[in-house]
Order: C-alpha cells, then structure tokens, then sequence
C-alpha cells in the first residue's frame, strides 16, 4: 500500500481533534461574532477556526502529511474548516473508510478569496495598472502648495494618500485632500492619529549659522560647487528646484545682480570666500561656490558687478538658529526631564571632562510613575539605545548603551521606545479625539496609531458613534500588547467596516526586538489572511530610493516581498515619485511568479545547451 494505514489513521484523528477545537472556539466566543458587522461574520469565524488550529502543534501535523507524501497544508489561513474537511474527505478515501455528510457551516475557497477582494476594495479603493497590492503614500507639506505633485503620484501609481496629523495642520491637510481630489476624486484618502507617541521635547536654539559645503571627494577635491538660492526672506525656490543653501538677502541691491555678478566675504572664521552669480530667476539669484563657508547674521558682503570694480556692501538678513543637537557615545550619561526644559548637550571642560550633563524632556511625563531602573529605552527609531540607571521626581539618568561609533545626534521631535516598561497608555489622546472630527469630515479611513487593546479600539468607535462618522479603520500594530491583543482587536474592530491592518515596522521592531521583527510581521500577515482583511507593509520601504534616489539591493528585495500583502506604504522623501514608479513596476512583475503567499510556476526561459 502506498500510504500507510496507520499513518492515514493518525492524521485522521488529529483532524477530528482540531475541528473538534474549531467548534469549541466558535460556541466560547460567538457573542463576538454576533457583534461583528454581517459582511465579516464569515470571516470572524475563520479567524477563529485558525486560532483553534493554532492552538496545535501545526509543525507536527504537517510532517505527518509529509511523511505519508500528502501536501501538508492542511489548514490554509484563509478558509480553514474548508480545508480541514477537503483532509479528512480525502483520508477518508483513502483509509476507504466512508465518507462523512459533514452538516458544517462553511464557504469555498473561491468565495473566500472573493471576500479578501472584497473587504480590500472597501478600504483601499481600486488599484492602478491590475495590481493586487495597493500603493500607499505619505504626503509631504509640499503637497499642500504643488497640485503637480499630487498628479505625478497619481500618474505613477499612488492608490491612496496618507497624511499624518502629527505633522501640520488642518490647514495644510485639507489643501492636501483638494489636490488629490482636483486629479483623482477615488484615490482614498487616509489620515493617521498622532496616538500617545512619547518622543523628546524642544531643544535650546543653536547658533544662528549657514554651512556652505560644496562636494568633495575622498581626497577633499571639490568635484561639485555648492548650489546657492539667494532671495529675500521667506522666498523659496521655483518648481521646489533642490538648492544645497537658501540666504535671505536684501531685494533692493538684490536686484542689482546679475549673472556674472559675485559676492565676496569673510567667513565667522576669518575665511576670505567667494560667490558667483549664475543666474536670476525672479526676485532670486541662483549662486555658486567651491569655498566651504561658515556665514552668520550680519556677514559682510562685498558685491562686485560685472565688469565693475566698484563694490557696494551689504550685511546677511537675519538667520533662524539651527537646531541643537546632543551628541551621544557609548558610556554617556542622559537626562531625561519631566518638565518641559529646552534640551542641551553636554558642557565640558578643557581636559573633556563633563561639568553639566545633558538633557532633554519628555512629551509625556506620565512614564515617570511606571518605569523602573535597568529598563531599556530606545531614541530616534532605535539609533540610540540605553538603559535607565536612575529614577528622580523630576529626572530620568539614562546610560547610552549602543549607538553609532562616531556618535549618535539626538534632536528634538525624536520618537522614545520603552518595550520592557508597562507605561498603561491608552490608544486616544486629547489631540487624536480633536483631530478625529476633521479626519471624519474629509477622509476616506482612520489610521490608529498605537493601539493596544480592544478597549482602545472601542474608545475609537464610540467617538466614530458620537459624531456619525462612517470610516473605515486601519489598526496600526506598533506594539508588543498590541501583536499579543491582535485577534481581539481585529474583532473589536470587526464592529466598523472596512477594517484593516499596518505592520508598521518601524516602532514594532523596536518592541519586539530586531531579530524578532520577521517572525511578528509574517505571523501578522497570516492572522490578517485568516480574518480576510487587507494588511499594510509599512516602514521603511525603498527608503533609501525615496530620500536618495538609489535604492539598496535589500530594499528591492523586501519591496518584492511585499507583494504578498494587499498594500504596501512608501514615505516621503525627495524622490518619491521615482520611489513609486519604481514600486509598481516590482509589483506588477512580481505577480507573475506569486499570487499571495503561492509561487507560481510560468514557463521558464532558460539556456537549453546544458
């Protein structure tokens, strides 16, 4: 006999055992599913089903199934009592024991699929050039004032918009939306909470200094000029053209100026340096300079007009400080205030040693009741990381414990991670539930930001209730609570519909731990299979395309593997529309060889002289 008798028998009975489990899950928690909205009562169940398959030792199941030569997918993520009975029919058969009349409840796998396309559809509208996945992109504050912008996303494949009302205002995002819409009335637009992130406070203002640095090489030869757009205040350049440096200077003798013109002054070091006009455009001047240059208010500037050798001078308009910033090393010691103080590096004496620490507060000052000495805390999405080594009323001391080599900078505005603390901070703050009301005025879809529980996510539907807001939902998982709670949010969540899921990497890999992030998010992408609704791969996406024009191998790669989910979300960055087009070509030819988590197997072209 081909297959054995007793190993058909084993797997038989394991069938019967966790089918014996599905039905025992769906009577313990059929109040939730009662709840849900009727397009997810199926796929509330089959979420269910796959938590009782879960509940297994799935790996030993499907050795079994190898052993005897079977497909050991037994219990396919998106239709699971379906294909627990298709088993246990075709064991049967085999054992030519009879076949059961099975009473069960149950869809096929084609309407399983249909009810993924389905609930996609809802929340991401329809997607450009026959893709599966979707394209998500996260709007700039340009956006606000270029409706070309908006046009070329559009024209190279953006599917639905993101703004993020931790940025901006309401003035800015709703000129965003009438961009879009101006172009494409169904692109969806999505707008994120801001949610409870704990990031640093202000930092004091730095020296008010322009750093004019043209491009070198490895042997400090400049290969490139710096690029110099010189206007009167507030000015910028046109068509958003990229200028290295902006100096506000005085439009009256600007308009003097003409190509062929050229400035020269001191540096703040004494540096004799030079600036060549090389065009005019507008109220502007476009200049030039391969002298590094450190320019400050009240610069001196001797200008020189063309075949003139007279010189009128002229002083720098006032410059806005630069932003401060700490510099931390291994062994370094942080501050971290509970009061709102202006951050500031450390001071130190001739011989280095430190005379005052430095410091920077915390936007909430809630964590300092929680956390406790030796906990990890990561800075600027995990770039520096330490350990808390004191706990004050009013202070925090941190040990950096791992950053780079050459030092880490910590700015203001820079996300704080505790993964080991128990901070019990809830899901909406008093700016999401004010900005809530605009979102449900003008956008297609709620993002959630750090979601914990599915109280969080009921606290989100009374306040939908409460102003009759008909959204769909996007339940960010940026936490380890929020990966562990997963199954009960999305049910939570089932109440609204569409619902969806973003695994946003970035803070999650934090919390989980780098060399945990690929297991959560694949298991992430399973349990959102099993309730059938559409997941996002968020964070990080061809980020080295977007913000530098080049993309890494890896990031080509992970950008590949995101095919699999039903979304996939791109940041911003200067080249972002280079980034998009380049993401939906990947896609498109990726669903030649994949569909879902299935590789497909079309004709293969290879060299036929072995």
């Amino acid at each position: 006999m081909l297959f054995s008798k007793d190993k058909l028998q084993e797997v038989s009975n394991s069938i019967d055992t966790v089918i014996q489990k599905v039905h025992e899950l769906e009577l313990k928690y059929a109040l939730q599913i009662n709840n849900v909205h009727p397009n997810y009562t199926d796929s509330a169940k089959n979420l269910i089903h796959y938590l009782a398959l879960r509940s297994f030792d799935v790996d030993l199941f499907q050795e079994k199934l190898g052993e005897i030569g079977l497909p050991n997918s037994p219990g396919s993520e998106n239709n699971v009592l379906y294909n627990l009975l298709t088993f246990k029919t075709l064991i049967n058969s085999l054992l030519k024991a009879e076949t059961e009349d099975y009473q069960e409840n149950y869809i096929s796998n084609v309407e399983a699929k249909e009810s993924l396309v389905k609930n996609s559809k809802a929340l991401l509208g329809t997607r450009k050039n026959n893709r599966k996945t979707a394209i998500l992109i996260t709007q700039p504050t340009e956006a606000s004032v270029n409706a070309a912008f908006a046009k070329s996303l559009l024209k190279f494949g953006m599917d639905c918009a993101r703004i993020n009302c931790a940025h901006d205002d309401e003035t800015v995002w709703k000129k965003i939306i009438e961009n879009i819409q101006e172009h494409d009335k169904n692109c969806k637009i999505m707008m994120d909470l801001g949610g409870p992130k704990i990031r640093t406070g202000k930092m004091k203002p730095g020296h008010k200094v322009i750093h004019i640095k043209p491009k070198r090489n490895a042997l400090g030869q400049v290969v490139n000029p710096a690029k110099i757009w010189m206007a009167p205040y507030g000015i910028l350049p046109p068509n958003q053209e990229e200028a290295d440096v902006i100096i506000p200077i005085n439009k009256k003798w600007l308009r003097k100026t003409k190509p062929g013109s050229y400035f020269i002054f001191n540096d703040s070091r004494g540096k004799k340096c030079k600036i060549n006009i090389d065009k005019k455009e507008g109220l502007g001047r476009w200049g030039s300079t391969t002298d590094s240059s450190y320019i400050t208010t009240g610069t001196l500037l001797n200008v020189f007009k063309e075949k003139k050798k007279t010189a009128e001078i002229h002083t720098i308009h006032e410059l806005l400080p630069l932003e401060e910033v700490i510099y931390l090393f291994e062994g370094d010691a942080l501050r971290l205030d509970k009061e709102p103080h202006l951050g500031e590096p450390a001071v130190r004496d001739e011989q280095n040693n430190v005379i005052k620490m430095a410091h920077i507060s915390c936007t909430l000052p809630e964590i300092f009741k929680t956390v406790e000495i030796g906990e990890q805390i990561f800075f600027d999405d995990g770039k520096i990381e330490g350990s808390i080594r004191e706990i004050h009323s009013e202070y925090i001391i941190v040990e950096i414990t791992n950053t780079k080599k050459n030092g880490g900078k910590l700015k203001a505005d820079k996300g704080i991670n505790l993964p080991n603390s128990k901070l019990g901070v809830r899901g909406l703050t008093v700016k999401d539930i004010n900005d809530l009301k605009f979102v449900a005025k003008h956008a297609d879809v709620v993002n959630f930001s750090f979601v914990n529980n599915k109280q969080d996510v009921e606290d989100l539907l009374n306040e939908l209730k409460t102003l009759e807001a008909n959204l769909g939902i996007v339940l960010k998982i940026e936490t380890i609570e929020a990966y562990k709670n997963l199954p009960s949010i999305i049910l939570k969540a089932m109440e609204n519909y569409p619902i969806g899921v973003m695994i946003a990497r970035g803070d999650l890999a934090i919390e989980v731990g780098w060399k945990n992030v690929a297991i959560i998010q694949e298991e992430i992408l399973r349990i959102c299979d099993a309730a059938r609704i559409p997941d996002i791969w968020a964070t990080q996406v061809l980020e080295n395309l977007a913000k530098k024009g080049i993309p890494t191998r890896a990031e080509i790669t992970d950008a590949a593997m995101a095919q699999r989910a039903e979304c996939v979300m791109l940041n911003k960055g200067p080249y972002i529309e280079k980034a998009v087009k380049m993401l939906d070509k990947i896609l498109c030819e990726m669903q030649q060889i994949q569909k879902d988590k299935i590789p497909l197997l079309p004709k293969l072209e290879f060299n036929e002289d072995l």
